[in-house]
């Protein structure tokens, strides 16, 4: 067997006799905190540019920075994970994160805060493709489907509740609190990972090829930031289309570059095994949905019905925590039925959920909105993790970290383009609904121009649907991983 990757040294090891219930919580728990951390801080947002005395546009790099340092670490992850043990990447990443945690509640100004925020950024961007790493190595392909659900619980319950949990207090504390409550949390998971994880994995220590990791920040980094910045339409200014086009050309050479190496940083092979690449294609497809519907929905909801933001995160929580209360059920789900049955499904059920988000008008009840947007995330737990688990079962134990890091990377370049994207294409229709108004100032009117806007968005949303579920059509279930 090829030993140039680490996962497949690891893959020597007997795992029969290690516990594996203690590790994932330990897994589970710092995950769990780094991950709610993303969008625990943007409600404070207008907060704290009073206190600390800084534009929106300032200030928006807390978020733009904390995506960028996550899409520059993540394909970095495949290399760092065949160098270092799981206790070592894992207890590494906690503690970035801690101290990110603890520069962000005492900073005294903006740029302390954002040192911060990044620290907290690095720690989050390592955390993801070292836990799913370890659950590949330690599960067998017919027992990942439970074990990756248990995961999704985390991804998905954890940003639902930042903003609601975020509301919450701040109507009785100051916005430093919000990591003030983070910090023991984040200790207790340094201390459980330190008393039960294990290692399950074996240093193999490849070469390390400088140019791939340079080719590889400027590529993603440029993709994330400029899709990031791009605002409401700002794709004329040079510093979007600038770094999205410098982006796409240093990714092109990585490419290139990652298909010559004996050891590639990001081993683009994994994409020879169509399971794998399928999944690629509906994550993408997934992650634009998803991202592109949290931001959307906020904007009908306070922009056109006149919720608050508090409000509004509460109507959109039941469905973000069910899709996470769902996920290790279709995890379970898919070990005994496979891909096909959940899949196929699911993706009918979003096409249908999508036309009816295009039909919806300034009369439609919350009621309504509700019961859609459950539906719309009970209908994406059916999909993605599945769907993931299917693809990585695929793959031979040395592509592990490489595939863990190429979807890592996929998700959140997607998620990048899919808000910058469909916020664009409602900001277009919402200014071409003003344009032929004869009142474009009035309330009424620009409710309408918000739903109007709102309405083109998931227009083509709906088409993306319909994509996810021809690809879906193409999906097999995968019992073991492929030969080397």
């Amino acid at each position: 067997m090829n030993t140039s990757g680490g996962a497949t040294a690891s893959t020597s090891m007997d795992m029969s006799h290690v516990k594996k219930l203690p590790i994932l919580i330990s897994l589970i728990l710092g995950a769990f905190f780094s991950i709610l951390n993303e969008t625990l801080l943007n409600i404070a947002f207008p907060e704290l540019m009073v206190e600390l005395k800084v534009s929106a546009p300032t200030l928006q790099w807390l978020a733009t920075g904390y995506m960028l340092v996550v899409g520059v670490l993540v394909p970095a992850s495949a290399l760092l994970v065949q160098w270092f043990t799981t206790r070592q990447m894992f207890l590494g990443a906690m503690i970035i994160f801690t101290l990110g945690t603890i520069v962000c509640a005492i900073a005294p100004q903006f740029s302390i805060l954002l040192v911060g925020r990044l620290l907290q950024a690095a720690g989050s961007g390592l955390m993801l493709p070292v836990m799913m790493n370890t659950i590949l190595i330690l599960y067998p392909p017919e027992k990942r489907g439970a074990a990756m659900g248990t995961i999704g619980l985390v991804i998905m319950f954890a940003p639902a509740i930042g903003p609601t949990l975020s509301g919450l207090i701040l109507d009785s504390f100051e916005w430093r609190w919000l990591f003030y409550l983070v910090l023991p949390f984040a200790i207790i998971s340094i201390i459980v990972a330190f008393i039960y994880l294990k290692n399950v994995s074996q240093p193999t220590k490849p070469k390390v090829d400088v140019l791939s990791i340079i080719l590889s920040t400027i590529g993603f980094g440029g993709i994330v930031y400029g899709f990031s910045s791009s605002g409401e339409g700002k794709w004329s200014h040079p510093e979007v289309y600038g770094t999205i086009l410098v982006g796409a050309v240093a990714l092109l050479l990585f490419a290139i570059r990652q298909l010559k190496l004996k050891d590639p940083l990001m081993d683009l092979r994994s994409f020879k095994f169509s399971m794998f690449t399928l999944t690629a294609f509906m994550l993408i497809i997934m992650m634009m949905t998803l991202f592109s519907t949290m931001s959307l929905l906020p904007f009908l909801f306070q922009g056109a019905l006149g919720m608050t933001v508090f409000a509004s995160g509460l109507l959109m929580l039941p469905g973000s925590l069910l899709n996470g209360l769902i996920s290790p059920v279709t995890g379970k789900l898919f070990d005994k039925f496979g891909p096909r049955a959940l899949i196929i499904p699911g993706t009918f059920f979003l096409v249908i959920i999508m036309w009816f988000f295009t039909r919806i008008t300034v009369e439609t009840s919350k009621v309504e909105l509700l019961i859609l947007h459950i539906c719309m995330m009970i209908a994406i737990s059916m999909i993605m993790m599945p769907a993931q688990t299917n693809g990585m079962n695929q793959l031979p134990a040395r592509y592990y970290p490489h595939g863990t890091a190429i979807l890592n990377t996929l998700q959140q370049v997607a998620g990048a383009i899919g808000v910058a994207f469909f916020i664009s294409v409602m900001s277009s229709g919402q200014s071409s609904f003003l344009k032929g108004s004869s009142d474009p100032n009035s309330p009424g009117q620009m409710a309408q121009a918000m739903v109007a806007g709102v309405h083109n968005a998931f227009m083509i949303g709906f088409f993306f649907s319909i994509a996810a579920l021809i690809i879906a059509l193409f999906f097999k279930r995968i019992k073991g991983p492929a030969e080397e």
